[in-house]
């Protein structure tokens, strides 16, 4: 048996349904090192230029690992804390500890696993057993009716089949009390970094936000007590996900489950519990629902390896994509002239979150208005989304973009029709666009049909206290949608009157 075991945190920040822990303990460790490594390429600069990891993400961090560090104290041990490269640091533990075994979750894509390979290569010479896990999906690959690199093209295929021939575990329990620290490390466990240490400066809170997000496993398990709980949200969960302003309209699992401070399995154990002691209805399928598509981008993603960050996408698909940063800047700026777009752009800004009715917008008028590298818009996201999912992020920006495996053709989001469907009254444009507060609710998603003296009457004088729309909606969608058919090698129909129609073409 190992008598030293060190387990490597990741995206893991939590005891409960943690496999590599669970393992370990079996072995009757007579040390147990957790770890947790500030890796400085995380809070280096993307391709585009921005801060990989942002303040908001950065701050829900640390507060995840104090928390884990305040339940390991708690259960006799502690969280060792080091800044550097995995592949450096853990080695020299386990050389200086004279560790046995590394345990640890797999992740899925490029970066992470590279970061995994070159660990093993620098461990292979020390003799130590290593032992990765996968926790990070509700369906475990061994219990898939396929193999992860036969993961179907479309999703409802796959959830299908998951669903029909697949069952989920049960999370397993977390520990009620774990092996001491080593000796040398109970003076020397490392001090979590500040913010201002890691070239960050705090975030401001907003008034305006609606929720506060506390980063780890003990505020992620008071979350889905009081979502499905104390408030009884879970049964309304369908018919109000898509809103926008209130925290309770969807359930905000995603942060915790970002950094695995939840289990997918443990919200559905929740979930299963709450069908039978409270409601079983659509709105409680639908969040499960809601989990397969993580695991499927997940899954995608560990098949198709770096083609999901490529410009063309998992379809291959060569979009003559533009960079134009002017037009960018206005974009995350929230300075478009469309005020859906704006407002939640501003709320990204302003908080860290958006919801996913917005993300969706977003992302549509980046690629199919602006025709703008989807690219720059998935490590924009990255650097500021507090529930940042590389899988999650990628593949929704490939789907948004139309170059997903699960793409059906050119569509676009109709903005003002999103605009009416799920703000009817304007309540979420006027919550971030304080400029817009006073237009009256027919002309609040269309502010640029106010004459002079209802500008004047209501405050707000279009190129100046608001923009003017930076694109025509419809005929920027028509441009991006021949660039599309181009690059699909699409041929338009012409109709009776001999004007070119369109292929394929669907709006939301």
């Amino acid at each position: 048996m190992a008598s030293r075991i060190l387990l490597w945190f990741r995206t893991d920040l939590r005891l409960h349904d943690h496999a590599p822990l669970c393992r370990a303990i079996a072995h009757q460790p007579s040390y147990l090192v957790p770890l947790y490594c500030i890796d400085p390429r995380q809070f280096s600069t993307t391709y585009f230029g921005f801060a990989k990891t942002g303040a908001f993400r950065a701050q829900f961090l640390l507060e995840s690992l104090a928390d884990l560090r305040q339940t390991l104290r708690h259960l006799g041990s502690d969280l060792v804390v080091r800044q550097g490269k995995p592949e450096d640091v853990v080695p020299q533990l386990v050389a200086d500890l004279q560790i046995d075994a590394v345990y640890y979750h797999r992740e899925a894509t490029a970066e992470e696993t590279r970061v995994e390979t070159a660990l093993n290569r620098a461990l292979q010479p020390l003799g130590v057993d290593v032992k990765p896990d996968w926790g990070h999906t509700l369906y475990h690959p061994d219990d898939l009716p396929f193999d992860v690199t036969q993961t179907p093209d479309v999703f409802t295929q796959f959830r299908k089949q998951v669903e029909r021939e697949s069952g989920v575990n049960p999370p397993l329990p977390a520990p009620t009390r774990l092996p001491p620290l080593p000796a040398e490390l109970l003076s020397a466990v490392g001090e979590l970094p500040t913010l201002t240490a890691l070239g960050l400066d705090a975030p401001t809170p907003d008034a305006r936000a609606g929720m506060r997000w506390m980063g780890g496993e003990t505020a992620g398990k008071a979350r889905v007590q009081d979502y499905l709980w104390e408030s009884d949200r879970l049964k309304v969960y369908k018919a109000t996900r898509n809103g926008m302003l209130h925290p309770d309209d969807s359930s905000k699992f995603s942060a915790w489950l970002a950094l695995g401070c939840l289990s997918p399995r443990y919200i559905h154990a929740q979930v299963q519990a709450y069908e039978t002691q409270r409601i079983q209805n659509d709105s409680t399928y639908w969040l499960v629902f809601e989990l397969l598509w993580r695991d499927y981008f997940r899954f995608i993603c560990a098949q198709h390896g770096t083609r999901v960050f490529q410009p063309d996408g998992l379809q291959g698909i060569s979009i003559p994509w533009q960079q134009d940063w002017a037009r960018f800047d206005l974009w995350r700026a929230g300075q478009t002239g469309f005020p859906l777009v704006d407002a939640n752009l501003r709320e990204l800004a302003a908080t860290g979150y958006m919801s996913n009715r917005g993300r969706q917008n977003v992302a549509s008028f980046l690629t199919k208005n602006l025709g703008i590298d989807w690219r720059m818009g998935a490590e924009w996201f990255e650097s500021l989304l507090i529930d940042y999912d590389v899988c999650s992020n990628y593949g929704n920006w490939n789907y948004t973009a139309g170059v997903g495996n699960d793409a059906r053709g050119f569509r676009f989001f109709n903005i003002l029709k999103q605009s009416k469907d799920y703000d009817p009254q304007g309540e979420y444009v006027k919550h971030w666009l304080p400029e817009l507060a006073q237009v009256p609710t027919p002309k609040v998603h269309q502010p640029w049909l106010l004459n002079s003296a209802e500008q004047q009457r209501f405050g707000v004088v279009l190129g100046v206290d608001y923009p003017h729309p930076v694109v025509d909606l419809f005929k920027s969608a028509e441009a991006s949608e021949r660039a599309y058919n181009a690059a699909m090698g699409y041929q338009p129909q012409r109709s009776s009157s001999g004007h070119a129609k369109p292929r394929r073409k669907r709006t939301r």
